[in-house]
């Protein structure tokens, strides 16, 4: 078989595919593994009991089956989850959008590849654009997902060692040039892979740079506030001209339904719901259904302010304590966990490197996520991006501690300790 260059690109394998078969694997045919390497979310009891009740109201409504099973939606989301949306937005963030401003998408991986490939690639006046990432690590799923070589450039951060176990990224602003060649910026906040919450200093200041570049800024919130609100401290995340803010269902505990919602310029927003209709057709109408329910119920505030948070910060904080305690003596720094709901483990000079540890423990029924992949578009080594892992705190307690037992049995025996 002989496929063409966007068949090769597409059906490379790449460190997503091998996440997501990883997690099938965890999660349909051997469910003793000790999973602690996907983006699944946690099954979050009050918000399962929420779901499981509109969902309920919905089948239990003749009407509402019909719109939802039988019904097309509009290339750009249906008029009344648009209106429900544009709605919540600028009640409960102040966000100053319209219906003209959000389009729905089958989830936020299609939503950001359609971003990149709108904006980054060969263009019409011959020029080769890039995304910018600010700073690596970013999300892996970002990676394959360009429609060119060469198609990401990231910035290698800055470390900032405070503490003697933890660690932080920022921003290197001295090296944040934006050069011709870029099409766009994109940042996660919070971010995934490391739990990294940039200031809101830092977004201003990425903001002004892709301004002045006439690029956008695209932010990734599929952790973050106003929901799921997977995030540790007071923040808050305003849109304005030239952002692009994508939002999802998906950590909220709805991954099934696939639903993003884009948020940018109404320019942007019509390209976007055109590609979405020659790429999807229609997206699908449960997410959207869900959605409109959460908003009028108030309960997707509740979900974003408190249910969620509360439930994953005290997760995060047995897992690290789990950590911190099994570690003790041994060369490791966890980057401060101030939203998502991974731990991004550090250790130093590890023999073998990350993918070696994540290759030992997944033999001993451990699954996780080595680092390196995380740095993608920054071409030169960097002996730290070989020595970080990413875990998720997901699991039930008595798995987390299962999982930190033989970690730290595989670690200490690496270090000969």
């Amino acid at each position: 078989m002989k496929l063409s260059q966007f068949g090769c690109l597409l059906a490379q394998d790449s460190p997503i595919v091998q996440l997501m078969e990883d997690l099938g694997e965890a999660l349909s045919r051997n469910p003793d593994l000790l999973f602690l390497g996907g983006g699944n979310p946690a099954q979050v009891p009050a918000a399962q009991a929420c779901f499981h009740q509109h969902l309920q109201a919905i089948a239990e409504d003749p009407q509402a089956t019909a719109s939802m099973l039988g019904v097309y939606p509009a290339p750009q989301g249906g008029d009344s989850t648009l209106r429900a949306v544009a709605g919540f937005l600028s009640r409960e963030c102040g966000w100053p959008v319209d219906e003209a401003n959000i389009a729905l998408v089958n989830g936020s991986q299609l939503a950001f590849f359609i971003l990149f490939n709108l904006l980054a690639g060969a263009g019409e006046d011959g020029a080769n654009r890039r995304v910018l990432l600010p700073l690596v690590p970013e999300y892996l799923g970002y990676g394959a997902q360009g429609l060119g070589q060469n198609f990401f450039v990231a910035r290698k951060p800055l470390l900032q060692t405070a503490t003697a176990q933890r660690f932080k990224y920022a921003l290197d602003l001295d090296a944040l040039n934006v050069d011709a060649d870029i099409g766009a910026l994109c940042v996660s906040r919070p971010t995934n892979p490391s739990g990294n919450l940039l200031t809101h200093a830092e977004m201003d200041q990425l903001l002004a740079k892709a301004r002045g570049a006439g690029v956008p800024l695209l932010v990734d919130l599929a952790y973050g506030s106003p929901f799921p609100g997977i995030v540790y401290q007071t923040n808050d995340n305003p849109w304005r001209s030239g952002a692009v803010h994508v939002l999802s269902l998906s950590k909220l505990g709805l991954p099934g339904v696939r639903t993003a919602i884009v948020v940018a310029d109404e320019e942007l927003i019509r390209c976007v719901a055109r590609a979405n209709t020659i790429m999807s057709l229609a997206n699908g109408n449960l997410g959207p259904a869900l959605l409109e329910r959460l908003i009028s119920s108030g309960d997707l505030a509740r979900l974003g302010q408190s249910v969620l948070p509360d439930f994953y910060r005290a997760r995060r904080d047995y897992l690290v304590d789990l950590l911190d305690r099994a570690l003790q003596g041994l060369p490791y720094r966890i980057h401060e966990p101030q939203g998502a709901f991974f731990v991004w483990l550090w250790l130093e000079q590890l023999p073998g490197g990350a993918q070696g540890l994540y290759e030992k423990l997944k033999k001993q029924g451990v699954l996780l996520m080595a680092g390196e992949p995380f740095f993608f578009g920054w071409e030169k080594t960097w002996s730290h991006a070989r020595e970080c892992l990413r875990l998720t705190y997901c699991q039930p307690p008595e798995a987390l501690e299962r999982a930190v037992n033989i970690i730290a049995s595989e670690v200490r025996a690496l270090y000969g300790r």
